[in-house]
């Protein structure tokens, strides 16, 4: 049997209660590592909410005084989802809370603690390059994660490596889908947790020890799918 890949390290997952998070805490921990993780769901966990400055910082003491270190820190958690039409101030200012401060802070938190080969994996979004109707408060807190992702990668060069995965359709509910759902997919299939976490785990390994600053899309190819009016039967509804 060969060597954990992670036998002795620290990882930290936000938003590692259910769907992307979950599965890779759960892979991190098959590899051997120390998992902490923080959700805002009650659990076995840090229960606590990421908007909140002193929930950062008590999270982060308390994976510090356990741990000493941090080696991978996963900032997955998933900001509020509304539109133009609905979404107040508050909310909006809450979404980029949880999804573009939040990432910021742990970082400067763990900063001086970080293990020399650290990395930091950003979950973004393909929404970070495409929208529907409706969906601002998300969009815009995963285009900003993107771009913090290379911001970071810049001031923390050669202490910790720093890149961002933006899924496309991830399944975190384990429906069946088929048809144009999955025929829209180059790769024929909706995504799952799985595809990501396997990324997470390369890009938080030696492995990728070449690569800082990047943004890797991974959503079967859809993105990539250019598809015009009356195309295989699809038209536009306006």
């Amino acid at each position: 049997m060969g060597e954990l890949m992670f036998k002795g390290k620290v990882a930290v997952v936000t938003g590692g209660a259910q769907g992307i998070g979950k599965c890779c805490a759960e892979y991190f921990e098959r590899e051997g590592a120390v998992v902490h993780v923080i959700d805002i769901r009650e659990g076995p966990w840090f229960v606590g909410d990421l908007a909140d400055k002193t929930v950062l910082e008590r999270f982060a003491a308390e994976v510090l005084a356990e741990s000493g270190r941090v080696d991978v820190l996963v900032n997955n958690a998933m900001p509020l989802f509304k539109g133009i039409d609905e979404c107040t101030y508050e909310e909006f200012t809450y979404a980029q809370a949880v999804g573009v401060v939040a990432p910021f802070y742990l970082s400067k938190l763990f900063k001086d603690h970080f293990s020399k080969g650290a990395s930091i994996i950003n979950i973004a979004s393909s929404r970070d390059r495409m929208s529907q109707p409706q969906t601002e408060s998300y969009t815009a807190a995963k285009g900003g994660i993107a771009a913090l992702t290379h911001g970071l990668a810049a001031s923390l060069a050669g202490k910790v490596r720093v890149n961002s995965i933006s899924p496309g359709w991830i399944d975190t509910q384990s429906k069946k889908y088929d048809g144009p759902d999955a025929a829209q997919h180059f790769a024929g299939r909706v995504g799952t947790p799985a595809d990501i976490a396997e990324m997470v785990l390369y890009l938080a390994s030696d492995k990728a020890g070449f690569i800082t600053g990047e943004n890797i899309c991974i959503d079967g190819g859809m993105t990539r799918n250019m598809i015009y009016h009356n195309d295989f039967g699809w038209k536009f509804g306006g």
